[in-house]
């Protein structure tokens, strides 16, 4: 299938390509205020109705945002939200330099968040100190400070209106304290982030799609997840809005299947721990027994799935993935030891 950096996903919905690394790694998306599909294909509907960005990718995906916007003849005053999952910059990357251009618009963001939209300095120093000057400019752009007076915090249970459409907020701690998710009755779909995983098109097979639990750094917290995980299946969404990557419909076999493997990973993490301790290796070498480990589970788990692999597909898929995800299992096990 041909790629398309947006495309109508239905229910007032384009899903835009960040343009981050690769194709079809992370999404971010415009929603609609007008609910009814009829009148979402009336250009003078959407001139009209108010607008949501939710997740922005990085500082370089704002210009693919506006251009979005543009073709579509949405004035940017009719944006009125901003809305980030959470901080990590390749979902919130680009909340600043969104902002500045959307004169109109509140961020909205969870309350553990806040602090890192109005001064994004640790966030920038920590991202750069990991990829180092030339990298985080390629990758990330810039991370630009957001007026505090635009800032709202958004608690669990609390709504917002979007045109027609009533937003429901719910604290989804496990991959990051400062992570919520945003029910879209209008859709029964979840903008879920990073809390239900992740789902490259690339990995669909006829089994349907492939799901992996993403257990990054810093604040990984197995079970805060599932029971984020759980709290998420327990509204029983017809889909699902990743943000790596796009709208997944029937989630609920997905979420048993990554429920099973967060449990996986787990077990994965305490064997590898266990083997470290009666050999007496030295700490730095978890994380490399930890991928070992980790790339052995993906290769069975893809190949019961129906797909084969080569090395240097599978490191082109999964393998940034499978890096940050045993970086997250170490600090978790070390943590644990603290």
């Amino acid at each position: 299938m041909t790629f398309q950096p947006y495309k109508d996903i239905g229910f007032g919905l384009t899903r835009i390509d960040t343009g981050m690394v690769r194709d079809e790694l992370a999404a971010c998306y415009l929603m609609s205020g007008v609910a009814d599909a009829e009148a979402w294909h009336r250009d003078e509907a959407l001139r009209e109705a108010d607008h949501a960005i939710i997740e922005t990718g990085t500082h370089n995906t704002v210009p693919a945002i506006l251009r979005l916007l543009d073709q579509r003849g949405i004035d940017r005053s009719q944006v009125r939200y901003v809305i980030p999952t959470h901080v990590h910059l390749d979902h919130a990357g680009g909340v600043g330099g969104l902002m500045q251009a959307l004169p109109e618009a509140t961020l909205l963001v969870h309350p553990r968040g806040a602090r890192h939209m109005i001064d994004p300095s640790r966030l920038k120093a920590g991202a750069t100190e990991v990829y180092g000057e030339a990298a985080f400019a390629e990758i990330y752009g810039d991370v630009l400070p957001v007026d505090e007076r635009r800032v709202r915090t958004m608690n669990d249970g609390e709504q917002v209106r979007v045109g027609d459409r009533q937003l429901v907020f719910y604290d989804t701690p496990g991959h990051a304290r400062h992570h919520f998710c945003v029910y879209d009755p209008a859709s029964a779909g979840i903008f879920t982030g990073d809390t239900f995983g992740l789902s490259y098109p690339q990995l669909t097979t006829a089994k349907g799609p492939f799901i992996l639990p993403t257990t990054t750094p810093v604040q990984f917290d197995p079970p805060a997840l599932r029971s984020s995980i759980e709290r998420l299946l327990s509204l029983s969404p017809e889909r699902v809005y990743l943000t790596h990557y796009d709208r997944v419909d029937n989630p609920m076999p997905l979420g048993e299947a990554l429920l099973r493997r967060l449990a996986d990973f787990v077990e994965l993490a305490d064997t590898v721990d266990a083997r470290r301790d009666a050999s007496c290796s030295e700490p730095g070498e978890l994380e490399a027994a930890l991928q070992s480990a980790m790339i052995h589970y993906v290769d069975q788990e893809l190949e019961d799935h129906g797909l084969s692999l080569s090395e240097d597909r599978r490191q082109a898929l999964l393998g940034m993935d499978i890096r940050l995800n045993c970086q997250g299992l170490a600090v978790w096990l070390q943590s644990r030891r603290s």
